[in-house]
């Protein structure tokens, strides 16, 4: 049961939210089914990267309001973390672990919001063809394992690379990371080159 706890601070109220059945960032425990992601894998379609031409940032709208003076990446900081307090909806404090390195985050400010699949690498595998609005879902997604609370050192490090080029440094996370991944290119239909299917296959292994 989610345990809230208000207290008031400078004047506002801060709430403490913690739930033990959350999902913590610093998990390394597959939450599906290894066979099923292989299979899945094999089902996507290969072909080479496409052209960066015309590509922006901005053609991925984000984050998106969720009201109140809140955004997505306030929903992603308070899924992934831990004793997380929010004044109104805003974020302003708890612990997160990133599950790329294992650091330790006490600061939402300093906590970084990964697209596990870069907007350039979704740009470069199908999403050049779609509409402003339909990049804008796909970069506000939190219905599938897209966006995830990580270290700042780790997301710059990672960049747009596919895991062909990048894995996270702890290997206990690469079985999460290739079916996240997976399910990511599934669900929004993007392609994969035949080295990063080969990465993905090899990350499957530690499953």
């Amino acid at each position: 049961m989610l345990a809230l706890t208000a207290l008031t601070a400078a004047g506002c109220e801060v709430t403490v939210t913690d739930e033990p059945g959350s999902k913590p960032t610093g998990k390394t425990t597959s939450t599906r089914d290894a066979g099923s992601a292989r299979t899945t894998l094999n089902k996507l379609t290969v072909a080479k990267a496409g052209s960066m031409s015309r590509y922006s940032r901005d053609r991925f709208p984000h984050w998106r309001s969720t009201g109140s003076n809140c955004d997505v990446r306030d929903t992603v900081l308070k899924r992934d973390g831990t004793k997380v307090k929010v004044s109104g909806c805003n974020v302003v404090a708890g612990t997160w672990v990133s599950v790329y390195d294992g650091v330790k985050i006490t600061d939402p400010s300093k906590v970084d919001i990964d697209h596990m699949v870069p907007l350039a690498n979704a740009w470069r595998s199908g999403a050049s063809s779609w509409t402003d609005a339909k990049r804008e879902d796909f970069a506000n997604d939190v219905d599938d394992p897209q966006l995830i609370a990580v270290s700042a050192a780790s997301n710059r490090s990672k960049g747009d690379q596919d895991p062909s080029t990048w894995k996270p440094e702890r290997t206990g996370a690469w079985c999460q990371y290739a079916e996240d991944w997976i399910a990511v290119k599934w669900h929004w239909k993007l392609t994969v080159t035949t080295a990063e299917k080969s990465a993905l296959a090899d990350m499957l292994e530690k499953c």
